[in-house]
């Protein structure tokens, strides 16, 4: 029996499944370790970003499904799945990618860090006496004192394995009773290196495998019958009942200490493993067959990433030298730095980093204002960021100076919970206004106003971004930031402040699009302007899965609306389907560099009107969210930004084309025709304008 279609939505069958939306993601994160193109570490690096990115999905995404279905969740998504077929759908699209990603490591990116690269990350099997009695000696003085060695009878109760954690399940003899016994052995490799470096400055050993070889020393009297690797997912979700929580920093707190003891989605176990140690685990763990995870190989490829830390430049992509905007360049008057503010007066800013520097001028916008004797106040929203950066330190100088300053901070950023609330205290604790957001919703918003005092008047000056205010992922992630000090942008990001902050019920705005109070409906008013006249659409986004929005692009699309769509992860959108979706085009842009910039362009008969800000097009972003969306009214900016775009659907290199049927093609350069990278161009064009 199929569910009834809801009014505004398109039938199950024209839409794709999220989660195997999201693998296919995943899989072309893998196809990058797999591209010869790329240098050795780079690879290595991507397959380590592969297994980051699915211990995350178990975390979150499974660990949501799982939850539904022993709660008895009937609710089928939007492609008409009930949790139960879901679970059984990811595990289908899973098992050969994982496969295939231990295969990439195994079989071609180990030997080859050998022969290439003069890199041997050896088995034990594979070390010489004297590199064997070299790590012997590591074991005693290294990791003997810091192993726990826990017993599993009935006087020693199975023991708690933390999440994403290395264990080896040792079978143990006892040579009187010949009698059988389990212990587990934790490897730390939170306290200590994953790899453990020997002498000749070239071999790297798992730590694993050196506790592994030297388990005699923890079991003395005893015969060590096997020892075999494992490693659990814990549920990772938090449940917080904002409604009820009179402190939710304190409630946030409680839930981060219970996240430790979330329930166990999968169960990953070394191949060598024999059955009946496999069900063991899974009658302790309390897991189904279907949530274990055989693997091939070394477990948790994530730890590759220490191998991006060699001193190897050969072995990776050229360095980028971030340049700083043209605009913003120190001049014969100001020979150190630009000043910010007379450069936003003269005309509005648009900023897109990696490409052009953050810390010279999004930073630098906040290190002025705090030293600036004319600066009252400054307000932010902060959503990741890093506790030791630069930008708490200017809100930090900016209270020391007397200045007015205001810092929403959401605590429920997912995985950053923990580092917000101690910086959030941090900030509290110099004077900072801190208010943790509106019961409910995720402040994801990116906005930041300065009020300066000129003259006669105050003048406001907002930055209004898609990204988070955090140096450190703003030279690896793609994001764009507008710069003004127009009175009616500066207005509204004020009327979102006083949302934010206090009891104010602003249900309009001026000019940008917010959420959850108007964005959806202007989006569907600017979609339906494109029906009208049979127009152009082009969307930029991290992911496009809201079905109410995905059946209006396909109304738009029936109607004759030409559609491009550049989606970097989940699409639930069929693109390419006759008389559904004929006119519209997804591709996904996956390189170098995180694509996470939000651009929308609406052709508007002549008169583009194009927007960029925080939002997605995700039912989360739409309805649960405050976003902030605004428009570019500078004539060059939009035409740069409409540069942007044509630049990344004409990409050869990094992009991939979605077909109806969910299949991501890769593309490839024409015979005879030049090789187009979106990245590499842009960094070409800094390069130039530098």
């Amino acid at each position: 029996m199929t569910a009834p279609v809801q009014a505004g939505f398109a039938p199950p069958e024209d839409y794709l499944n999220r989660e195997v939306s999201w693998i296919r993601f995943n899989e072309r994160v893998l196809q990058e370790a797999l591209d010869e193109r790329n240098p050795l570490l780079e690879r290595l690096k991507f397959l380590a970003i592969f297994e980051t990115n699915l211990d995350e999905f178990f975390m979150v995404r499974v660990a949501v499904i799982r939850r539904q279905m022993v709660t008895g969740v009937s609710a089928l998504t939007p492609d008409g799945l009930t949790p139960t077929q879901q679970l059984h759908l990811i595990r289908e699209a899973l098992q050969p990618l994982v496969a295939e990603h231990h295969r990439c490591f195994e079989a071609i990116l180990r030997p080859q860090l050998l022969q290439k690269a003069g890199i041997h990350l050896a088995a034990y099997s594979e070390l010489s006496p004297e590199q064997r009695q070299e790590l012997h000696l590591y074991f005693q003085e290294q990791l003997y004192p810091v192993l726990t060695p826990l017993a599993i009878d009935p006087g020693h109760p199975f023991p708690y394995i933390s999440g994403l954690s290395l264990s080896l399940m040792v079978i143990v003899g006892d040579p009187e009773t010949q009698e059988k016994s389990f212990a587990r052995v934790k490897v730390p490799t939170g306290v200590l290196s994953r790899f453990v470096p020997l002498a000749d400055g070239t071999t790297y050993v798992p730590l694993e495998e050196v506790i592994a070889h030297n388990l005699q020393a923890l079991f003395v009297g005893m015969e060590i019958q096997g020892a075999y690797l494992f490693r659990v997912t814990r549920d990772a979700d938090l449940e917080i009942q904002e409604d009820e929580a009179d402190d939710l920093l304190a409630a946030i707190e409680q839930e981060l200490r219970k996240r430790r003891f979330g329930s166990v989605v999968r169960l990953e176990v070394s191949a060598d493993t024999p059955e009946w140690v496999v069900e063991f685990l899974q009658e302790q763990l309390e897991v189904e067959t279907q949530q274990i995870y055989v693997i091939e190989g070394m477990m948790n490829l994530g730890d590759l990433m220490y191998f991006m830390r060699l001193d190897r430049p050969d072995l990776k992509d050229p360095p980028w030298v971030i340049p700083t905007h043209p605009r913003l360049r120190p001049t014969q008057v100001n020979t150190e730095v630009a000043d910010v503010f007379a450069v936003i007066r003269e005309k509005d800013l648009l900023l897109h980093h990696p490409y052009d520097s953050f810390n010279t001028s999004v930073l630098a916008l906040m290190q002025q204002a705090a030293r600036d004797p004319h600066v009252l106040s400054i307000k932010q929203t902060l959503y990741r960021t890093s506790g030791d950066s630069e930008v708490v330190q200017a809100l930090i100088e900016a209270v020391e100076r007397g200045k007015q300053v205001a810092v929403v901070v959401e605590l429920k950023a997912r995985f950053d919970e923990e580092n917000n609330i101690w910086w959030a205290k941090k900030l509290e604790e110099a004077g900072v206004h801190v208010t943790y957001g509106i019961p409910g919703l995720k402040i994801h918003s990116k906005i930041l106003a300065v009020v300066r005092r000129e003259g006669n008047q105050l003048r406001r000056y907002v930055h209004i971004g898609t990204g988070n205010y955090n140096p450190k992922t703003a030279k690896i992630y793609t994001d764009l930031g507008l710069l003004t000090c127009h009175p009616v942008l500066a207005g509204d990001v004020s009327d979102v402040f006083n949302y934010l902050t206090g009891y104010s019920r602003q249900k309009r705005f001026q000019a940008l699009l917010v959420s959850p109070m108007t964005m959806r409906s202007q989006m569907n008013a600017l979609i339906d302007r494109e029906i009208q006249s049979q127009g152009r659409i082009i969307a930029k986004m991290n992911s496009l899965v809201d079905p109410q929005i995905i059946a209006k692009l396909y109304e738009a699309s029936r109607a004759g609306v030409e559609i491009d769509l550049i989606v970097r992860g989940m699409c639930c959108l069929k693109p390419g389907v006759k008389g559904l979706s004929d006119r519209i085009r997804v591709i996904s842009i996956v390189g170098r560099f995180l694509e996470h910039s939000r651009i929308f362009y609406f052709e508007n008969q002549g008169q583009p009107e194009v927007y960029i800000g925080s939002a997605d097009w995700m039912t989360r972003n739409l309805d649960r969210r405050v976003e902030v969306v605004t428009p570019i009214w500078d004539g060059d900016l939009r035409q740069d930004l409409k540069g942007l775009l044509d630049l990344m659907l004409a990409d050869n290199r990094q992009a991939w084309e979605l077909d109806g049927q969910g299949i991501y093609h890769r593309r490839y350069p024409k015979p005879g025709e030049p090789e187009r990278a979106t990245h590499e161009l842009l960094m070409q064009q800094a390069r130039r304008h530098a």
